[in-house]
């Protein structure tokens, strides 16, 4: 007798779709919000960084219109995300929000890279900013910027989409905090370098959150198992459920943010319930692990079959222990 079945323990479907379309209607509102703060602001800010001649300033704004489109495309990966699975999509387009982290880390390392380069041009030959100026615009900013962030606190920074453009707002928060004190020294001192120097502060936080990005969403591409979560420790737990005599081609991965999935071949001995087994299985995964889409394959071991019973559970997919 042969037990494949892929858990369907989803009675309430119905509501969890429900729940999660509020979810990301409010998302999306709170997105929205923060989009028209961040253009608003950006628009007077490049306006006052070229007659400030102000790097500092020039830069917050251009990390300003990445943090837009970083807000535009969540906008839209939400909707994608929530297009129910069909066809050949049939985990629907849930991994857009990884390609959509993927794109803010890449655009964040660019412009980090742009904002260093022209850094090190004006500490070798400063130009004369208006401090005033840019200790004005950069409490504005600060101000904006608290608000936006604000929103996106509030949303599902979970998914990996919503938290690129959390991150891209807490990058700008920290500009816009770097560029006040550079505002401050230029104002009250004259150090013209000042101004360079915060906007390499600024490149600094943009690599450190470009780095968390394409970390995270990488380790979804290469279906790494959830971060904290210990293979070896599931394999173990499964291994050592009742009945079960051997367990290989265990995987587990993600397939979006907050969506983890694992599949493995379970031996049980002659005689019995795989289908019960399976189910108490899939119970203990979901409550130990949180791992709530299984996919168990539990067969009986071949009768006069020897068993070995393996130290640790096989990954590997042509590694068969009986």
């Amino acid at each position: 007798m042969r037990g494949q079945e892929e858990h369907a323990g989803h009675d309430h479907a119905g509501n969890d779709q429900g729940h999660a379309r509020f979810g990301a209607e409010t998302d999306s509102r709170r997105l929205a919000i923060a989009l028209g703060l961040i253009l608003a602001f950006m628009i007077a800010e490049i306006a006052i960084g070229i007659v400030a001649n102000s790097l500092a300033l020039i830069s917050d704004a251009a990390h300003m219109l990445t943090d837009a489109g970083a807000l535009i495309m969540s906008l839209i990966v939400i909707r994608l995300v929530a297009r129910p699975a069909r066809g050949n999509l049939t985990f629907g387009l849930k991994r857009t929000e990884i390609l959509s982290a993927q794109a803010n880390g890449a655009t964040l390392l660019v412009l980090g890279g742009l904002i260093v380069y022209e850094a090190i041009h004006r500490l070798i030959s400063p130009p004369s900013p208006a401090g005033l100026a840019i200790l004005i615009v950069a409490l504005v900013g600060i101000g904006v910027n608290l608000l936006a962030t604000q929103q996106l606190a509030k949303a599902n920074r979970e998914s990996l989409n919503i938290r690129g453009s959390y991150l891209h707002l807490l990058t700008d928060l920290f500009a816009f905090i770097a560029t006040a004190i550079a505002g401050l020294i230029i104002l009250t001192t004259g150090f013209d370098r000042a101004d360079p120097i915060a906007s390499l502060l600024v490149a600094g936080s943009m690599f450190w959150a470009a780095y968390r990005l394409l970390k995270d969403s990488g380790r979804i591409l290469l279906e790494a198992a959830p971060e904290g979560m210990d293979v070896q420790e599931i394999g173990e737990a499964i291994a050592a459920y009742p009945h079960v005599e051997s367990v290989h081609d265990l995987h587990v991965w993600q397939v979006s943010a907050g969506f983890p999935a694992l599949s493995a071949h379970v031996l049980v001995r002659p005689g019995d319930d795989c289908h019960g087994i399976r189910r108490g299985l899939e119970q203990m995964l979901e409550e130990r692990f949180d791992i709530d889409h299984t996919t168990l394959q539990v067969d009986h071991r071949k009768a006069g079959a020897l068993l070995t019973l393996p130290s640790r559970p096989s990954s590997d997919p042509h590694h068969h222990r009986h």
